[in-house]
């Protein structure tokens, strides 16, 4: 019996020390969670001011230059600061009344989704993208030309890279991992398809073919940028020259502060509980 007793007593004692364990590792997600960055309240998002402007956030999906789902992009959810997102839905009623619609690819990106691009960047053996986003480009040239930077604006909170859709708006299908890559400048009929109106090149497409006022894109072409950057510059936004779907609104309300906190629901709840226009 003494045997099976201080046989007992060893399985006891290394239960609960397994018990222990398990309590501690599960607590760690927790104190993790908790200690997670959060949004300053002046952050929204842009549904709890206009439910009717399209999303299609690309960064939490592989259809992007990397090609996978990028750091810091917990939910497809559009944040930004309340000026930026009022000044959204201005821009929108307008449009609206023409019969087209914003669509946003990206709006606040916590740093450490810009540090995943550096990262990226640095790869020079990782092309496994560039067939689409960037063809005429060699890769160790994207930061001298421009491309990829360790801070974005983006990280502020006030800017946004967007397109305009006509309406009704069919939805975009999805992109499949693998499939045949088409080049981001080539024609609408041919390029991946986007519901939006034909802006020249895809989203995120680095060639110089994406500035704003390059004097080869004419047209239909000329005249849908054209569009996009009167109605948002009508309501404050400043375009950014070299790609014709990024725009600031200023005055930012955080100039200076480039936010690391991820892109989800929990970021942003509870700031500004307002009704949705609509």
């Amino acid at each position: 019996m003494t045997g099976l007793a201080s046989a007992f007593r060893t399985l006891v004692a290394t239960a609960a020390a397994l018990l222990a364990v398990t309590a501690s590792t599960a607590a760690a997600p927790a104190a993790r969670a908790h200690s997670e960055p959060t949004a300053p309240r002046e952050f929204v998002a842009l549904r709890t001011v206009d439910r009717t402007i399209i999303q299609e956030m690309r960064y939490t999906t592989p259809h992007n230059f990397v090609g996978e789902r990028i750091d810091g992009y917990r939910q497809p959810l559009c944040i930004l600061t309340m000026p930026a997102a009022q000044a959204l839905h201005r821009a929108q009623q307008t449009l609206l009344r023409q019969g087209y619609s914003l669509k946003v690819y990206d709006c606040y990106r916590p740093q450490r989704a810009v540090d995943h691009f550096v990262r990226w960047a640095k790869d020079l053996e990782d092309e496994a993208m560039k067939k689409e986003f960037y063809p005429h480009v060699d890769k160790s040239r994207l930061f001298a030309d421009g491309y990829i930077a360790e801070k974005s604006g983006h990280s502020r909170g006030s800017t946004v890279d967007l397109t305009v859709v006509e309406l009704p708006a069919l939805p975009t299908r999805p992109y499949i991992p693998g499939e045949p890559l088409i080049p981001c400048y080539a024609p609408r009929s041919a390029r991946f398809p986007d519901n939006s109106v034909d802006m020249g090149t895809g989203f995120d497409c680095f060639d110089t073919l994406s500035h704003t006022d390059d004097p080869r894109i004419q047209g239909e072409q000329r005249a849908n940028r054209q569009l996009l950057k009167s109605t948002l510059s009508a309501v404050g936004f400043v375009n950014l020259p070299e790609e014709w779907w990024h725009f600031t609104y200023k005055p930012e309300p955080f100039p200076d502060t480039f936010f690391d906190f991820p892109v989800s629901s929990r970021s942003v709840a509870g700031n500004h509980r307002s009704v949705a226009h609509f």
